[in-house]
């Protein structure tokens, strides 16, 4: 979306706002709204507290390895 277009979409948006500011239940219904809309803008890089243990759930069920020393670690990084 360009700078043009998005002033402009900004622009009817806050006239829009102020034409129905005087209206408490228009403005409740418009709040609420914002704030679903908000949840919906969720970053992706983020996880939820239920899907972070859940995958540490999932790693715990995986095979695992531990090494003596740092040589071993390096060695063992190099051959993948």
């Amino acid at each position: 979306m360009t700078a043009v277009q998005l002033n402009t979409m900004n622009t009817e948006l806050w006239q829009s706002i102020g034409s129905i500011a005087d209206s408490e239940p228009l403005m409740r219904r418009l709040t609420q709204y914002a704030k679903k809309l908000a949840k919906e803008k969720r970053d992706e890089t983020q996880m939820s507290e239920k899907e972070f243990f859940a995958r540490i759930e999932e790693a715990r069920k995986q095979p695992g390895r531990r090494f003596n020393n740092t040589t071993e670690l390096d060695q063992y990084l190099q051959r993948l």
